[in-house]
């Protein structure tokens, strides 16, 4: 009994002074573990009279109990010892000044495309919206288009394989809208537009505002007062204005727009065209169930990111996608 009692004894001491994980996994081992000294004692049990069996295992058995506690207390103690030491050395001061953060902003074209939006609102145009994957009748054939029209073709059109298309226009949405409300009626359609074409005024994707108003007595003039007050808002300067004939399948008469702009470089201010309108083609108008002999409307459509070169004296189109931070900070 007296060689348990010094063994467990001798085990505790070591426990509690040990300092290192390591050192405490060798004292486990060496008390505890298949040759260990507690173990080998369990052991000896077999050579000792029957009646010291009983109370000397009891000794045994307690004493390894006791060192299997030692060991797990002092391995916590130890554990959160080097957890709080690593607390220590990692501590943040909370008083110190922050590093700051760049203030981000909006980009160009959404700036843009919100303050061409902004406009028309006020203008008492409502926003419409309309998916950008559409079909062909939505895209062309209600608007007019006959079969043989070149924007119909592969190398102008990203098709998908069922027949399905990525819009060229956002006027499928004035054709769905149209269909759906009736006349009259008075929206701007913005969004995102697709079509097969890459250089420097011009991209894959870009976005396009388009406009419809439908009533009973609408003109051509009341065309061009809307287009002029919305050219004298957007750039904030009272600018000349000019309608050219032109050719549009979803309108007629048809014409683009130009105004009359200073490049800057000293010369008198030429004539730049900026979006093209005219009045809604009545086969358009059938088109969407409206009886085209009692309602006549106008519609007008232009690219945002050309607007956007315009009012940021951008020359290439392609800065506006190619992400540099430092072309993008002066629009913040």
């Amino acid at each position: 009994m007296e060689s348990v009692k010094q063994i467990l004894e001798q085990a505790l001491a070591k426990i509690q002074s040990s300092d290192e994980l390591s050192e405490l996994d060798d004292l486990r081992v060496r008390y505890m573990g298949k040759k260990g000294e507690i173990t080998a004692l369990l052991k000896s049990l077999g050579g000792m009279p029957h009646e010291e069996r009983k109370a000397f295992g009891q000794a045994v058995n307690q004493a390894k109990v006791q060192v299997a506690e030692a060991v797990s207390a002092r391995k916590q103690a130890l554990e959160d010892a080097a957890l709080n030491a690593r607390l220590a050395s990692e501590t943040i001061d909370v008083t110190l000044p922050g590093r700051g953060q760049q203030r981000g902003g909006l980009h160009p074209v959404t700036h843009t495309l919100q303050r061409m939006t902004d406009i028309f609102c006020r203008l008492g145009y409502d926003v419409a919206t309309g998916p950008e994957v559409e079909d062909d009748y939505y895209n062309f054939e209600s608007l007019n288009f006959p079969p043989h029209h070149p924007a119909r073709a592969m190398h102008d059109t990203f098709y998908f394989g069922d027949g399905r298309l990525l819009r060229t226009h956002t006027s499928p949405v004035q054709i769905r809208e149209m269909t759906k409300k009736g006349a009259p009626i008075r929206i701007i359609a913005p969004g995102k537009v697709f079509r097969s074409d890459s250089d420097q005024t011009h991209t894959p994707m870009f976005h396009q505002i388009e406009g419809l108003l439908v009533g009973e007595s609408v003109t051509m003039a009341d065309l061009k007062g809307v287009l002029q007050t919305f050219v004298n808002l957007f750039f904030e300067t009272s600018l000349d204005m000019r309608f050219r004939p032109s050719y549009f399948p979803f309108t007629e008469p048809s014409a683009e727009v130009d105004i009359a702009w200073d490049k800057g470089d000293g010369k008198e201010p030429g004539w730049l065209e900026i979006l093209g309108c005219g009045m809604v083609h009545p086969n358009v108008l059938k088109a969407c169930d409206v009886d085209s002999e009692k309602y006549v409307g106008y519609a007008f459509g232009m690219g945002v990111e050309r607007m956007a070169m315009l009012r940021y004296g951008v020359t290439d189109l392609r800065q506006f996608f190619e992400n540099d931070v430092r072309f993008l900070r002066q629009f913040h």
